[in-house]
């Protein structure tokens, strides 16, 4: 019976993990079947190896978790808030399977897992800082020029600017820069000398600045 009650909360809580916080703040349909998938998945192998023997199943499930996040993590490029609901889909499945006999600690944690993912990644949770990689038509080999630049085309302040590559042939500099846009400010338009562009990664960086 408590199997069963275990079941009925991870059915509820992986449901409300895709589709009340992940689906309708990111919209990326591949990755609900993925997590709908192995949530599943691991509530069947971890109930099936928790009913023999509970402490052997317990360890085999947690061995599980391991094991499949490695494959998935290795099979596809995900970004980190993709992660962090992917581990948490695998959480939600391994409470679910493994009968603990405490019913109300594993639905308990089911719920301070969906808590945290709800306020972790609200749209307003530090919405005013953001990242991107740029591409400069212009040679920074001075990082205190380049942040001076970076912080007159954004209008905002640029807390990080990590330089990947400073090219002197060809007059360009690529940049991870992290910034926060000053309220009612926002970002202003790119001019001339800098285009926004994605770039490969694999580049070194080669000189950077933090500000606190």
């Amino acid at each position: 019976m408590a199997q069963l009650a275990l079941f009925a909360c991870n059915i509820v809580a992986v449901n409300l993990l895709v589709f009340g916080l992940y689906f309708p703040r990111h919209r990326r349909r591949d990755l609900v079947v993925a997590y709908l998938g192995v949530n599943v998945g691991v509530v069947a192998v971890a109930s099936s190896l928790s009913a023999g023997n509970g402490s052997t199943g317990l360890g085999l499930g947690l061995a599980l978790f391991g094991v499949l996040s490695i494959i998935r993590l290795r099979s596809t490029e995900l970004d980190q808030h993709e992660v962090a609901y992917y581990f948490s889909a695998l959480a939600l499945g391994i409470l679910g399977g493994v009968e603990t006999g405490n019913l109300w600690r594993s639905a308990g944690l089911m719920a301070l897992i969906l808590v945290v993912l709800f306020v972790g990644d609200h749209p307003r949770m530090l919405r005013s800082y953001r990242r991107q990689v740029m591409v400069l038509d212009t040679a920074f080999p001075v990082h205190t020029a380049l942040v001076s630049h970076l912080e007159h085309i954004l209008g905002a302040r640029v807390h990080s600017a990590l330089v990947q590559r400073v090219d002197l042939v060809n007059d360009t500099t690529v940049v991870d820069v992290r910034y926060r846009v000053t309220p009612g400010g926002g970002t202003s338009k790119p001019g001339p000398s800098a285009q926004p562009d994605a770039v490969p990664a694999g580049h070194s960086a080669s000189m950077g600045v933090m500000r606190p």
